[in-house]
């Protein structure tokens, strides 16, 4: 407030703001698009809160199915086993059948490994630079959606292709994946009502019974000791049992016979063995070490 004296009067003068400062009038309501459908929207809150939907269901759809599926779980890693069908990951599969592929593999191997993996992802990186038109629907983008489609098809393609080689290759080998031969393992215990694993230590396994005998340089001559092993313990996790405690299972004429003719994937050895060079003594002598093969009482 303040005096003004003009002509002998004296007027009060109240300021109430410079009227020369704008006032600004900030609208925080986001402006409605109704009547624009299809241009644009908020961003904030309206398509960022869409999004966090979306990605919340996804979210426990994940959650589910890690729940209700167990990550499988085979035997560990035993660089002994050659029967061994190595698989990646589901995601990685188109990935793996296309390192498969002549043009892709060994001299070409660099090809298969960075140059079309790089064009891929470097191609879904630059997509947002590349692409700047403003058209949303995918039938007014041709060469996006079309290069989007492309790719689609051939990741779908590879994996269904990889997955179908992996099922021929455990048919033709005869092969049960490790998972679930594990799971059956623990099944067999439960039913038996031993403990399927977990704190408790393994029993300790048969040693072998009359180490000096003759017979044990036979072995060594044999072909067994090729898939079972000089200590007779195997390659369970390729199909390959131990021979220790064997004797309890079978007697000497039913190993001669497993000798002779062959059981599951093992074939007939007994040819091949005199084939080698050891006698039919020899073989019986070796079919009468393994019967005494038993465990320890």
């Amino acid at each position: 407030m303040a005096h003004d004296q003009k002509n002998g009067k004296v007027e009060k003068v109240v300021y109430v703001g410079d009227s020369r400062v704008r006032k600004t009038v900030k609208n925080n309501v986001p402006p409605d698009y109704s009547a624009y459908p299809g241009k644009s929207e908020a961003f904030i809150p309206n398509f960022l809160l869409k999004e966090w939907m979306v990605a919340v269901v996804f979210l426990v759809g994940v959650l589910c199915l890690v729940i209700s599926e167990p990550a499988p779980l085979g035997y560990p890693a035993d660089p002994k086993n050659t029967a061994f069908i190595p698989m990646p990951d589901w995601y990685f599969l188109f990935m793996y059948q296309l390192l498969k592929y002549p043009y892709t593999s060994e001299n070409y191997v660099i090809l298969g490994t960075l140059v079309i993996p790089g064009l891929m992802f470097g191609g879904l990186l630059l997509a947002p630079f590349l692409d700047t038109g403003k058209e949303r629907r995918f039938y007014r983008r041709p060469i996006a959606s079309s290069l989007a489609l492309l790719t689609l098809i051939a990741c779908v393609y590879l994996t269904v292709t990889s997955w179908h080689h992996y099922q021929e290759e455990l048919k033709a080998s005869g092969t049960i994946p490790e998972h679930i031969k594990r799971e059956e393992e623990m099944k067999e215990k439960k039913a038996a009502g031993q403990p399927a694993g977990g704190g408790t230590s393994a029993p300790k396994a048969a040693g072998i019974v009359a180490a000096d005998d003759p017979a044990a340089e036979i072995y060594k001559k044999a072909t067994c000791i090729s898939c079972h092993g000089g200590d007779l313990k195997g390659v369970p996790s390729s199909g390959f049992p131990a021979l220790r405690g064997v004797g309890d299972k079978h007697d000497k004429n039913q190993i001669m016979d497993i000798i002779k003719n062959g059981q599951g994937k093992m074939a007939a050895q007994y040819n091949d063995n005199i084939a080698k060079g050891l006698t039919d003594d020899d073989m019986n002598k070796l079919a009468d070490w393994l019967a005494k093969q038993k465990k320890a009482e």
